[in-house]
C-alpha cells in the first residue's frame, strides 16, 4: 500500500527514498534548521514533503552541483530554502543568483585574467559557478559516452 503524497515518511523511508544513510539525513538536521521533522514519543521523526523536497535539495547541491555544507547554507540564506526546494538546478539559475562582479567576469573575457604563472582570486561564489559548471560538464560526458557506446 502506497501512501498519498502529503502523507509523512519516517526516517528510514526518505532515506531509502533518497538513497542516503539515516545519519546522514540526522546530521543535514544539525547543520540545517530548515528541516524539522515531526518528532514524537520516543524521538520517532516523521518527514513533511517539504521537509523530503528540501532533504532532495541538500543532496543534489552537495553531491551533484558539488556544493560544501557551508556553501549549501549561503544558498539557502540568500534565495530560501524553501524556493530551491523541487526546483531543477540548471547553470543558467547559478549564474543569475551570482555576485554581479562574478556576472561581469563571465561575460568579459580578458577582463580580470590572471595572468600566467599567477593565482586569481575566486570569491565562494565563483567557486560554487565554476563546481556546478564543472558537474554539468561531467553529466554531459557520461550522456555523450552512453550514446557513443550504442
Amino acid at each position: 500500500m502506497d501512501k498519498s503524497p502529503e502523507a509523512f515518511r519516517t526516517i528510514s523511508e526518505v532515506a531509502q527514498n533518497l538513497d542516503l544513510p539515516q545519519h546522514v539525513l540526522r546530521f543535514w538536521e544539525s547543520r540545517f534548521p530548515q528541516i524539522k521533522p515531526l518528532k514524537r514519543g520516543g524521538g520517532r521523526r516523521y518527514y513533511r514533503p517539504d521537509d523530503v523536497e528540501l532533504l532532495r535539495a541538500i543532496k543534489h547541491l552537495l553531491y551533484d552541483e558539488g556544493y560544501t555544507i557551508k556553501g549549501v547554507q549561503r544558498l539557502f540564506k540568500e534565495q530560501g530554502a524553501r524556493a530551491l526546494a523541487g526546483k531543477p538546478f540548471v547553470a543558467e539559475d547559478l549564474i543569475a543568483a551570482a555576485p554581479p562582479a562574478a556576472k561581469a567576469a563571465s561575460a568579459e573575457p580578458g577582463q580580470g585574467d590572471a595572468q600566467p604563472g599567477e593565482i586569481g582570486q575566486l570569491s565562494s561564489e565563483e567557486i560554487q559557478l565554476l563546481r556546478g559548471a564543472l558537474a554539468e560538464l561531467a553529466e554531459c560526458e557520461r550522456i555523450l559516452s552512453s550514446a557513443r557506446a550504442r
